[in-house]
């Protein structure tokens, strides 16, 4: 029981588990900005516009059945401001990435280029 025990503690203080399940929180957190800043903020510029509050009230009849146009369409105003910000972070993400990598081999190359010249150094001094 006690290997058990151990070896689970082992599999949830892995480094990915521990990244995802903080992922999945904010993600679920992120979801209700996104519904405030939708329903609060750019629906209520349709709201003034069209004088309705959202496009839920777009439909299309089709017999006894409606066809939701105006729902599909909040999903994707939804979907694209979601989209739009998961675009903003990953490339802000990408570009401080890449400015760290390149200076840690500006650093790495520095260091190289140090080693041969001490190598030089050195040959040169032997053959004196």
């Amino acid at each position: 029981m006690r290997d058990l025990m151990t070896e689970f503690r082992k599999f949830v203080m892995k480094g990915n588990l521990v990244e995802i399940a903080v992922a999945f929180i904010l993600a679920l957190y992120f979801k209700d900005v996104v519904d405030v800043f939708t329903n609060g903020i750019v629906l209520a510029f349709v709201a003034a516009i069209f004088g309705e509050p959202n496009f839920a009230s777009i439909t299309i009849g089709l017999g006894d059945a409606e066809i939701l146009i105006g729902a599909f369409l909040n999903a994707v105003i939804n979907f694209l401001l979601v989209a739009l910000v998961l675009f903003l972070i990953v490339k802000t993400y990408t570009a401080m990435k890449d400015r760290l990598m390149r200076s840690g081999e500006e650093t790495e190359a520095l260091t190289r280029e140090g080693e041969l010249l001490t190598e030089i150094r050195d040959l040169l001094a032997t053959r004196a």
